[in-house]
Parts: C-alpha cells; structure tokens; sequence
C-alpha cells in the first residue's frame, strides 16, 4: 500500500461526519503523529509497510467523534504543546488572546491568581512568560490538577496549585497583583448549537452554567477579587459574548474601575477586564 490509497481511504471515513478541510487536517495530524510522514510524502505517493496499531486506535476514536487534541493527547496554547485529556477543557485561540493582552500589559514583578486552572494553559503561559511573575493555580477537579501538574513539569514552569471550589466563600490564598479566569459561561440553551464531539468529551463541569445563573461564576470571583486584590490590582475574565455589558456591571458592583470589554480576532466580545478601586466603606457591597 501507498501513502495516496492510505490517506483517501481516511479521508472518505472522516468527510462523513467532518466538514472536507477539517477532515483533510484531522488526516494530516493524525499521520505526523503516527507515521512521521508529512504532506510531501503523500504528494510523492511514497510506500508505507505495515499500518501502525496506534495510527488504526487513533482514527477509529477520531470516527467516533472524539477530539483530535484527545486523541494525540495535547493540543497547542500559546506556542507549546500542553497534555490534555477528557478531564480538562481543550484550549481555545479566544484564551490565548487572554494571556497575550495580560502579557502585554503586565511587566515585572506580580504576584497572579489563575481561577479554574484546568489544562494550566494559562497559569503555565503566564509563568513562563512573565519570568518575575510568582503564580498560583486552583481548580476543584483533581483529574485538571494532575494534568495541570504534569504540563507545569513538562514545560518546566514554576507555580502553584491548589484545590479550591471557586464558588466557596473564601478561597484563604492571601493577596494577589492579577486575578484572571476563563470560567463556565456556556449556557444550557447552547448546547444544541455546540459540536456533538465537545459535547460528549470535554468535561461539562467547565463548560455549562444555568441559564437561570449565567454569571454564577463571575459574581463569585469578582468578590474573591474584592477581597483578595492589592489595591489597584487588576482582574481579567475571559467571557461569554452574551454578557459583556452584564459582567461589567457585576465589577463595578465590586468596585473596580477602567473597566474595558476586548474584542476577540472575530470581532466577538471576549475579555473583560479592569483595575479594583478602593470603596467608602460605608458603600462597599456586602
């Protein structure tokens, strides 16, 4: 058998339940992973002996719709690799666009928080990124930290991790420069309009909130953020495009200022972010 037969034979599988650019990409990743064989090959239609047990594993679980990042077991953030598994959200380019406005603005010495770490993308980005930067990550799932664990020790990135419910009254961490979370915002009337491969495989404890709720989340932080924020220190959210106007509110109930919505590449409204101002007592929400 040739490399051409192999890949058209994929391809036709792949093309009835992906769109045909997708189905050609998943094909391409899946033979760089498991046949070391590049575009070229294929165009020069080379031999190949016999088929890797791992390459027939790989696409039979790319048919049955799970993700691709699953299947090869990482996925790329920021210019690395990061493992990921069922256990944690795969990341998005949306969050990346996060960790760059912070990295732009955030120079020097800062002490950060990072709410509901997950695959640790940002938390281990930022670390790595900002070199003065002392960084902290919590999450309520065990199976996130230990992924989050192991990219921190795989990429050689120093910070912390604890376990903490986000939604609790009071996370005990101590005082922060930057807080920043990409959090649940995915509301339960969304999932008919979500992939059917996200939907069975990605963790739905990190993506939905109630539509009775949707700002469950970051009512919640923004009072850690009051709470544990130096003042003048900032908070970053990474938001569901709904509810930028609302998530501005909700900070300023808690007290922050230079409040801005940031547009994603898309022209969606994605980051809100803004500076915590100190409040009269006698006015400062309870």
């Amino acid at each position: 058998m040739n490399l051409r037969t192999l890949y058209k034979h994929y391809l036709s599988e792949l093309t009835s339940i992906y769109p045909d650019s997708e189905a050609k990409t998943l094909v391409m990743w899946i033979f760089e992973a498991h046949l070391s064989v590049s575009r070229k090959d294929i165009l020069n239609n080379s031999p190949i002996g016999i088929i890797p047990e791992s390459l027939e594993k790989a696409f039979t679980r790319l048919i049955a719709g799970e993700p691709i990042q699953y299947v090869l077991g990482e996925a790329p953030f920021y210019g690395r690799f990061f493992h990921v598994a069922p256990g944690v959200l795969i990341p998005r380019n949306e969050t990346e666009e996060l960790v760059q406005l912070i990295v732009q603005k955030h120079k020097g010495k800062v002490k950060i928080l990072d709410l509901g770490t997950g695959s640790g993308c940002i938390a281990i980005t930022l670390a790595l990124e900002c070199a003065k930067a002392e960084v902290t990550a919590i999450d309520i799932s065990d199976d996130a930290l230990a992924i989050a664990k192991h990219n921190a020790e795989t990429l050689n990135a120093k910070l912390n991790f604890v376990k903490k419910d986000i939604l609790q009254a009071d996370l005990q961490l101590g005082t922060f420069d930057l807080m920043v979370s990409n959090p649940p915002y995915v509301l339960e009337r969304e999932r008919s309009l979500m992939q059917k491969n996200v939907l069975e495989h990605e963790p739905q404890l990190a993506l939905f909130v109630p539509d009775s709720d949707p700002l469950r989340f970051y009512k919640a932080i923004a009072k850690h953020a009051r709470e544990n924020l130096k003042s003048n220190g900032y908070l970053y959210f990474e938001i569901n495009e709904a509810f930028g106007v609302e998530v501005v509110e909700q900070m300023k109930l808690e007290g922050f200022s230079d409040i801005q919505i940031y547009q994603d590449i898309n022209g969606k409204d994605r980051i809100v972010y803004g500076k915590k101002t100190e409040l009269d007592k006698s006015t400062k929400p309870e």
